[in-house]
């Protein structure tokens, strides 16, 4: 069958090429330079898997800026357009989810539209109504970014929001497609699948938070972090996934997803969601103190201190770094006296934040009296002893 996709991120393109393996997939975005690359088979993102679908791999897929192309005749139609959050609103914003099936509906009213684009919980039965169109599916994803088209291959789970037949057969059209067999499959309502992505999400930015207040106590008490973090991961109901100190909690999804989850609690008590979305700023003012800290001294001296931040990317091999957690430190820096300066290869621009951007790691490190690393990594290693990281394993 075809199968359209409106949004060529992450979400889009990972499911995309998913799909393509079996099936006639077009995906449709509003940038043409991202549209060129794909046809040309070149992945517009940083994802070893992609690039090696697009490469190598037998599909039945293109890319294109045409809407009534990519749209008409299409079986299933894929939304994965993005859904920032509004912070004057409070919520997500979702107009491009609405804009897109404004064109469906104009172009293929036949269509079965899937929502993969993360919304508040009871967004699709909304959506429902406002457009009077019911056949409307919310499929949430549980990707990492860098391994977008991995994780769909080998997917934790599948859950599809919708009990119809054709919820039914886009479940068997995700299993059929991926290389993971005897997947679990869940099928709910379709508030119920939006609150399994929001909660999913704000229990991993928990666990994070958690990890990160340990981190800081042990940091105050002079005490060894990691030797506390193994013996709590010890106990097999804790265990030792997303224990690793940070900077906090960053990236796209976790972020927003948060704060849209205690926007959903506003009329529900609670005490924990709210902690989670506030302990991720108290940790940022934590390390900004702790960074001050280190170059006291030279301020005390009357001279300017220059930190450098090595990097500005969420994880090693993703090359995104919207809403990272450093940017949020970096941001309370800017307040104070210090230089910085920021070491950033994927970065074409020569200034970011009002900061120089250097591409020349040896200068970089030569100018800099402190380097601020998220994550540790061998070519910061010559010179670990002015380098300031909360990381204790080595993990991206």
């Amino acid at each position: 069958m075809k199968i359209a996709v409106a949004g060529a991120g992450y979400v889009g393109i990972s499911n995309a090429l998913l799909l393509s393996q079996h099936h006639e997939v077009v995906a449709y975005d509003i940038l043409p330079e991202k549209i060129a690359m794909l046809n040309k088979g070149l992945s517009p993102l940083s994802d070893q898997t992609i690039e090696d679908f697009l490469q190598n791999k037998k599909l039945n897929f293109k890319a294109t800026i045409d809407k009534v192309e990519a749209f008409s005749d299409a079986a299933f139609i894929i939304i994965a357009t993005p859904t920032d959050y509004d912070t004057n609103k409070n919520f997500f914003n979702t107009e491009s989810i609405e804009s897109v099936i404004k064109d469906i509906i104009s172009i293929n009213p036949s269509a079965t539209i899937v929502i993969k684009s993360t919304v508040p919980v009871g967004y699709t039965d909304s959506i429902k109504k406002r457009f009077s169109y019911q056949n409307i599916i919310f499929s949430p994803e549980f990707l990492r970014e860098g391994s977008a088209l991995y994780d769909n291959l080998h997917p934790s789970r599948i859950i599809v929001g919708g009990s119809s037949i054709q919820a039914k057969e886009f479940a068997n059209i995700l299993e059929n497609a991926a290389e993971k067999s005897n997947i679990d499959i869940l099928f709910t309502n379709s508030s119920e699948a939006e609150a399994i992505k929001l909660f999913s999400n704000t229990y991993l930015a928990m666990r994070v938070a958690f990890f990160n207040e340990l981190d800081s106590y042990s940091e105050v008490y002079n005490l060894n972090s990691k030797h506390i973090i193994d013996g709590v991961g010890m106990d097999p109901r804790i265990g030792s996934n997303y224990n690793n100190p940070s900077f906090g909690y960053g990236g796209y999804c976790l972020p927003k997803d948060t704060k849209q989850l205690k926007a959903n609690f506003s009329d529900v008590p609670n005490n924990l969601i709210s902690a989670i979305v506030d302990s991720n700023s108290t940790r940022k003012d934590f390390i900004t103190n702790s960074i001050l800290k280190k170059l006291s001294t030279l301020m005390d001296q009357g001279k300017i201190a220059t930190l450098g931040v090595y990097r500005l990317i969420m994880k090693s091999n993703s090359d995104n770094y919207r809403m990272s957690s450093v940017q949020g430190v970096i941001e309370r820096l800017k307040k104070t006296e210090i230089k910085i300066i920021i070491y950033e290869p994927v970065l074409d621009q020569e200034m970011f934040l009002d900061f120089e951007v250097l591409r020349d790691l040896d200068k970089f490190k030569s100018e800099s009296d402190v380097i601020l690393t998220n994550r540790m990594v061998d070519e910061l290693l010559d010179v670990k002893e002015k380098t300031y990281s909360r990381d204790l394993y080595g993990e991206s």
